[in-house]
């Protein structure tokens, strides 16, 4: 056998796995591709707030001043939780105190209170009572000290108002009165209480003496 023919025989065998051969090679690059390409960036998804407290603050206490300086609120308590959802602070055993620029105090404290972003707008639940100090002014005749109890008060500090759509127990001085409801305005000086209302009026200190 020549040379020739040796030679045109081994190509022929040669190229029976030559087309086995080009295909694994074919899909050995598409993998090395595959795999060494640049990855697209991942679109990342808004993340949706839940109601879940995003921070924890324990004995603490918040104090916001206006713009001369003047202390305006301080809010303490054992422990608050901020909901990043509704941008609102819880609070547990709370106390707050909040001066008028005419400087009329109130004090409040509940089992549990819920505040909004600038504590303008408080709901205090559980053993809630606000209280109004009695300070006298000059040329003023002073006002008596004025207390609200209830399981809930709602309070907005900016315009002076207390609500409640649970029995509570409002007591002005000496006189003291129960309602279902109520709804007072300190602005406007006026209270309205609703549902089974009872009142206990004491007399003025003295009036005996005038009669």
């Amino acid at each position: 056998m020549t040379v020739a023919r040796r030679m045109r025989l081994s190509w022929d065998r040669v190229s029976l796995y030559l087309p086995a051969l080009l295909m694994g090679l074919l899909a050995l690059g598409t993998w090395w591709l595959v795999r060494n390409a640049p990855k697209p960036p991942q679109i990342q998804q808004a993340r949706v707030p839940t109601h879940e407290p995003d921070y924890f603050m324990r004995g603490f206490s918040v104090k916001t001043f206006d713009a001369t300086g003047r202390l305006e609120s301080d809010m303490r308590g054992d422990v608050a939780r901020h909901y990043e959802d509704t941008d609102t602070l819880e609070v547990d055993k709370v106390h707050m105190r909040s001066v008028t620029p005419e400087g009329r105090v109130t004090v409040a404290t509940a089992n549990r209170a819920l505040s909004n972003a600038d504590g303008s707008e408080v709901q205090l639940f559980g053993n809630a009572i606000v209280t109004r100090e009695s300070r006298p002014r000059k040329g003023v005749a002073p006002q008596p000290k004025l207390e609200f109890r209830g399981e809930f008060l709602h309070i907005w500090v900016n315009s002076e108002k207390v609500q409640s759509d649970q029995p509570v127990t409002l007591t002005r001085g000496s006189d003291q009165f129960t309602a279902d409801r109520m709804d007072y305005d300190n602005l406007d000086q006026i209270v309205q209480l609703q549902g089974r209302v009872r009142g206990t009026l004491q007399p003025a200190p003295g009036a005996a003496n005038r009669r």
